[in-house]
């Protein structure tokens, strides 16, 4: 399978290309040249494991990798998970469930991804024989997942972008006390978003990407938004059969990689009903299928630090498929949005979505409401996940384990979390670095500690 940019569909790469560049060099994203459709396959994909279907997915769009290397890749990419089930489904109501994705090494959703992609690189290092600098942004998980997917890993050296003051302390320590001496966490003055925005510039010089062997470990890595469209197609499969085509799944988000997974899927040929998007304070995404007018405004910290984003990179995919494949509009758009920081849609498909927003205050009340009702705690972005009754049943994505988060969670329902995987971060020494958040300051520390 070939895979293109959407800003031209005339760039066209491997899959291992695409996972080697991370950003297309016109500044877009990859997506598949096209989707394939999964219908034919869903009947035997249905008594598979969790692990026989990632192979089985993956084996329609990671084509020029040998079966062999692509099993040993995934097989040992959900080693470290502390559930058999890898994304196991907890039932509240018969209308109302919950997937937890929070069971990988760093208790997020991200490990789903990012255990996949550091064993790939991996693979791909060996093959090619020249080491790779990874840069990411994280406004709070990304970070911590794709050090810790890329720990030990050989000939990887690992720069992750965060907003200095604006994650989780546990967040910030799962980056910054790894005692590696190839990670650099990069603390910037700034929001996530200008953090990403660097990020992109950086990755925009390709000049500089081939000195270094730039690659990216964020959702703008086309291999993070297929390793997550896993786990919709592992949930589809253990929903109640006679009503699994009558869920919608409720997905927190921020970037919009996340509930862009579960569209590919359906976009597929999985009969999944809808998605909801479910957005916190920083809600240009609900605003946007509100009204059609995707307009940026100031990032407002919050109590779930990982949605805390006002530039969804990866709307720029989902925009590609909205304007029918025409690269020369997503072009228009994204230049229009970059320059006056509003685009307005004249005739926005809002296609199976619908959405929701969540305040702070709203957040804390909902921890609270939830655990005296079910006796289950969720930590702040899967909370706002419960802001809406959706009409008919759900099944809410549970982003993070509550752990992360003790002082929200000690706050809304007096009871504090732990998770021994976390324990052991308290006492170890903070280390993480001050840089600028604009693309040269970032190229020079990288020059200097590679």
């Amino acid at each position: 399978m070939e895979y293109i940019s959407t800003r031209n569909p005339d760039t066209k790469v491997s899959f291992s290309q695409a996972v080697e560049h991370g950003l297309a060099p016109d500044g877009g994203l990859y997506i598949p040249s096209q989707l394939p459709d999964l219908k034919p396959y869903l009947e035997a994909w249905e008594t598979l494991s969790y692990s026989e279907l990632c192979k089985a997915f993956f084996e329609l769009f990671a084509t020029d990798i040998p079966k062999e290397a692509l099993d040993e890749i995934i097989d040992r990419s959900y080693l470290s998970f502390d559930d058999p089930a890898i994304a196991p489904i907890r039932k509240l109501e018969d209308n109302l469930l919950v997937l937890e994705l929070f069971h990988g090494p760093t208790l997020a959703f991200k490990d789903f991804a990012l255990q996949f992609l550091g064993n790939l690189y991996e693979y791909q290092i060996k093959k090619l024989g020249k080491n790779i600098a990874v840069l990411g942004a994280t406004s709070g998980d990304t970070g911590a997942a794709a050090i810790h997917g890329l720990l030990g890993k050989s000939g990887v050296t690992s720069f992750i972008l965060y907003p200095n003051g604006r994650i989780s302390p546990l967040q910030e320590r799962q980056m910054t006390c790894t005692e590696a001496s190839n990670v650099f966490p990069l603390a910037i003055e700034g929001s996530f978003d200008d953090a990403q925005t660097a990020m992109k510039t950086v990755f925009e010089d390709r000049e500089f990407a081939d000195e270094v062997g730039l690659s990216a470990v964020n959702s703008i890595n086309l291999a993070r938004i297929l390793a997550q469209c896993v786990y919709y197609l592992s949930a589809f499969y253990r929903l109640p059969k006679e009503t699994r085509e009558d869920f919608t799944f409720v997905v927190p988000t921020g970037n919009f990689g996340n509930v862009l997974a579960g569209w590919m899927v359906q976009q597929m040929g999985v009969p999944i009903k809808g998605f909801q998007v479910a957005t916190n304070q920083n809600d240009i995404l609900h605003r946007l299928f509100e009204t059609g007018v995707y307009a940026q405004e100031a990032v407002a910290p919050s109590l779930a630090p990982s949605m805390d984003i006002q530039v969804a990179s990866n709307f720029e995919r989902f925009l590609y498929y909205a304007v029918n494949g025409n690269s020369d509009k997503v072009c228009t758009i994204i230049k229009t949005f970059k320059s006056t920081g509003t685009f307005v849609f004249e005739d926005f498909n809002r296609d199976t979505f619908t959405s929701s927003r969540t305040s702070d205050e709203e957040i804390a009340s909902i921890i609270k409401k939830v655990y005296e009702k079910y006796g289950y705690v969720v930590d702040p972005h899967t909370a706002c996940g419960f802001a809406e009754t959706i009409d008919g049943p759900s099944i809410i994505l549970a982003t993070a384990h509550p752990a992360k988060f003790p002082d929200t969670i000690e706050k809304s329902i007096g009871l504090e979390v732990l998770h021994p995987s976390l324990e052991s971060f308290k006492t170890k020494p903070i280390v993480k670095y001050s840089v600028e958040p604009n693309p040269e300051a970032i190229k020079q520390f990288m020059r200097e500690h590679l």
